[in-house]
């Protein structure tokens, strides 16, 4: 047994050695590629960068074989020019209680006490508290009642309002065509 456990720490040693000097000479001292985008940060107003994105895309994933199958439908917008992501929506049905809870993804560079804004075409405009931030963006997360899920499933556009720390208000128009038919996927 004992001689079973010291092959393997030679193995383990042997291994770790052979992936220190596994270096290539091109990348040899080379800093490591970043592991994430950069921070982003919210756009000015006079930005003629305008967001855009793929339509509302559906995805399902489950942590095991037998764990419960998690389901969301999400919708981004990111300036066109450099890729920066301004605004995602991500719309999720709990596999417990089958409620739908949304989580609103913002850009860095928010005055957070103003919090941000859902809008659907020219409803009710729901205020949305910012509950924390970290290096890839600003989140907020609310439960969405039976009358914002109609209003989503028949509006035409989702209006996500924020101010920059200039205090300028942006809003960041999100398209619902495909939201019904992405949301009756998950359901």
């Amino acid at each position: 047994m004992k001689i079973i456990k010291l092959s393997l720490a030679i193995v383990v040693i042997l291994a770790t050695i052979a992936g220190v000097s596994a270096q290539s000479p091109k990348t040899k001292g080379a800093p490591p590629a970043p592991a994430q985008a950069a921070p982003t940060t919210a756009p000015s107003q006079g930005d003629t960068n305008a967001p855009t994105g793929p339509g509302w895309i559906a995805r399902c994933a489950s942590g095991g074989r037998t764990a419960p199958l998690e389901c969301a439908i999400e919708e981004t917008a990111v300036l066109s020019k450099t890729g920066q992501l301004v605004v995602l929506v991500n719309v999720r049905i709990a596999s417990d209680t089958h409620a739908p809870t949304a989580l609103v993804q913002l850009p860095l560079g928010l005055d957070l006490p103003a919090g941000a804004k859902l809008q659907v075409d020219n409803g009710k405009i729901i205020d949305l508290q910012i509950q924390t931030c970290e290096n890839r963006g600003c989140y907020a997360n609310l439960p969405v009642a039976s009358d914002l899920l109609a209003a989503l499933r028949s509006g035409k556009q989702l209006k996500v309002s924020f101010q920059n720390l200039a205090k300028e208000s942006l809003s960041v128009p999100l398209p619902l065509t495909d939201f019904a038919a992405a949301y009756d996927k998950i359901k």
